[in-house]
């Protein structure tokens, strides 16, 4: 399967979004996010996510063990919380690896080709979204 991950977001076209408790519980771009093209971003090593999670990818001979395994995800976090995970990690975890995918100011360590921008759109991060809450016991 192939994937095209989309180029990074200029600063305008990221979306306001409200953050209540420890979700963003709408969705960033008002439609659920599709779970095929999520887990193929999972999958993607230009997303990050494998090379530091492991879960439920019996294909994938190398997967990541510095972060949580995805498997089960959907029991633990609600849509909304695993979207402010993705959004901006860094509010659970100020010292966190994670990137924080769907931000773009007062980051550290940015690389030119993503300064101002966000790593992920916001169609990204639904379908990543839609992904990971299927994933249940």
């Amino acid at each position: 399967m192939s994937l095209a991950i989309s180029s990074p977001a200029t600063a305008d076209e990221l979306v306001p979004y409200k953050i209540i408790g420890d979700t963003i519980p709408q969705s960033l771009t008002g439609t659920p996010g599709d779970p095929a093209r999520g887990r193929a971003l999972v999958l993607a090593r230009t997303t990050t996510c494998i090379l530091c999670h492991s879960g439920p990818f019996p294909e994938v001979r190398f997967q990541g063990d510095l972060a949580p395994d995805l498997k089960g995800t959907g029991n633990w976090w609600s849509a909304g919380q695993l979207r402010l995970r993705l959004v901006d990690a860094s509010r659970f975890n100020p010292q966190t690896i994670m990137p924080s995918y769907y931000r773009n100011n007062g980051l550290v360590r940015v690389g030119r080709n993503f300064a101002s921008k966000p790593i992920l759109s916001a169609t990204e991060i639904e379908d990543i979204v839609a992904y990971l809450a299927t994933l249940q016991n």
